[in-house]
């Protein structure tokens, strides 16, 4: 069980055109913005990601209107190649990590599998992933989930977080999931 004392989020590379063309491009945006507004609410650190921002461009506005201080640029695919991400997870102190972002068969992959590699409980919000297509999407939710790092959706994991109807977040979360 991920509680708000262990979790952090990490924002992969909801960037640039690639936002917007990934399938079900919509929902995802909507979902990580979502989930950034309640960790922010419930106090939950959150590691930014972008990939190659100068040429994909920046982090999707719906998203990145909500975000405090500044994107990790990172070139590699997985985030645990960049040592500015490896302090910035040491530095956070958390050892369950909630990952959202595209492409979910490319960098979500890659920095899950290794952050599961290095001994960090790992979680994946499938309604909060995408790639460009469903059947890549669905490859690399199949390849996490037999390294042991199971699915869970965006509400699943904010009630998980919660715990309790009489959470004093409840109602900020209940207004962004319904």
């Amino acid at each position: 069980m991920f509680t708000v004392d262990e979790a952090c989020l990490v924002v992969i590379d909801v960037q640039g055109k690639l936002a917007t063309i990934v399938d079900n491009s919509e929902e995802v945006i909507q979902n990580v913005s979502k989930l950034v507004q309640a960790m922010q609410a419930l106090d939950v650190p959150i590691l930014w990601l972008e990939q190659n921002p100068s040429r994909l461009g920046g982090t999707a506005l719906d998203i990145a209107q909500h975000m405090q201080g500044q994107a990790i640029a990172k070139m590699d695919f997985s985030a645990c190649r960049e040592q500015v991400f490896i302090d910035a997870v040491k530095a956070s102190g958390r050892t369950k990590f909630i990952l959202t972002g595209i492409e979910t068969h490319i960098c979500v992959y890659q920095t899950a599998r290794q952050l599961k590699e290095q001994g960090f409980e790992v979680e994946v919000v499938v309604d909060a992933v995408s790639s460009r297509t469903k059947l890549n999407k669905e490859i690399g939710l199949s390849k996490m989930q037999a390294l042991g790092i199971l699915p869970t959706s965006t509400e699943m994991i904010l009630y998980e977080l919660l715990q309790r109807a009489d959470h004093e977040h409840f109602k900020t979360v209940l207004k962004l999931v319904k």
